[in-house]
């Protein structure tokens, strides 16, 4: 495996930045959940092929992990967080306050968020994003006004539909996840029903259809996805909200929802079909190259193409790679510290 090569430029920033940044024997990796199994894995195989101690690999949703990695910079602050969104600007000038101006973006690959079931429930679920909308957004029309959602059951939101319980555990509105959630289904759900679509505009959509309802039928569940799976496998009319790694690696006891007649996998996330689909990124901390231990060698291991190519051990985790110009284009980022442009 060839290491990547740091620029002359980046060589200074490292002398410049080794005083602020004390030595820490482990790199400390905070953030999504759903970045986090990949990261996981990386560090494993880092730690196995280097010799180095093996990465401190936290589980603290995106928003959490934002706030950690952009306290400063040292051994008290994160060297790397996963996001399963974009940096936001209020983040970017967070980092910006605690000092930390020198950040280098990457977008690793792409996800679908999964609405799943377990296998034991035998009706064939399929959703659209309106009828996601009406189990789970705070208020809907009800009778021509905008009102508290009053269904509890999936034969009221369709009558094709089980009369069950509408039991839906989703993450945290710290988490990257239901950020992309809202963004990806709840508002292109909303703007699907009839009473939005002929009054209002997305400006209206985003702030009105942006709550998920606190009566009951939606239950946040952490920043763990596996205890989302946990409940799904005891309970069989349950559906979980989770990113795609989650499903691929419980289908055994695991389907999935199709939305819009669409099932999430590879191809179907990869080309865009799947209506709830999003990239994944890690965020770097350049100031920390050179000074903690094996972190250059680190990212070398999660830019292979070992790693992130089609048939790598991340495909096999259930990342959807991304194509090989796109790979080219950030291993080039990545090896030279590209400053990421200030978010607005």
């Amino acid at each position: 495996m060839s290491h990547l090569k740091l620029s002359t430029a980046v060589i200074a920033v490292v002398a410049i930045s080794a005083t602020a940044a004390a030595a820490r024997e482990e790199i400390r990796r905070v953030g999504s959940s759903t970045v986090f199994p990949y990261t996981q894995a990386v560090a494993e195989q880092f730690a196995n092929n280097t010799g180095f101690p093996s990465p401190i690999v936290e589980s603290t949703g995106t928003g959490g992990g934002m706030q950690i990695f952009c306290g400063g910079i040292g051994e008290d602050f994160a060297d790397i967080t996963g996001a399963s969104r974009r940096m936001k600007p209020s983040e970017y000038q967070l980092c910006v306050e605690g000092g930390v101006t020198d950040i280098t973006e990457a977008r690793i690959g792409s996800d679908g968020l999964s609405i799943a079931i377990s296998r034991d429930n035998d009706f064939a679920w399929d959703l659209t994003l309106e009828e996601i909308y009406l189990a789970l957004g705070a208020q809907v029309p009800v009778d021509g006004e905008w009102a508290d959602n009053p269904y509890t059951t999936w034969n009221e939101i369709n009558p094709d539909f089980p009369e069950v319980e509408i039991e839906v555990l989703g993450p945290p509105p710290t988490s990257g996840t239901r950020d992309a959630f809202v963004e990806l289904a709840m508002w292109e759900g909303c703007m699907e029903l009839d009473y939005v679509a002929d009054n209002h505009d997305e400006d209206w959509v985003e702030e009105n259809c942006s709550r998920m309802r606190t009566d009951g039928p939606f239950i946040e569940a952490g920043e763990n996805d596996n205890l989302i799976v946990q409940r799904l496998q005891a309970n069989s009319d349950a559906m979980g909200i989770f990113g795609y790694s989650f499903l691929f690696e419980n289908q055994d006891t695991l389907k999935a929802v199709t939305v819009n007649g669409v099932e999430p996998m590879s191809e179907t996330i990869a080309d865009g079909s799947y209506p709830i689909s999003r990239p994944l990124f890690f965020y770097i901390k350049n100031a920390h190259r050179g000074v903690i231990p094996g972190f250059n060698e680190f990212l070398d291991e999660y830019m292979s193409e070992e790693a992130l190519a089609p048939g790598g051990y991340l495909e096999e985790r259930g990342l959807v790679p991304l194509s090989d110009t796109a790979r080219a284009e950030l291993r080039e980022r990545v090896a030279n510290a590209v400053t990421m442009d200030p978010i607005e």
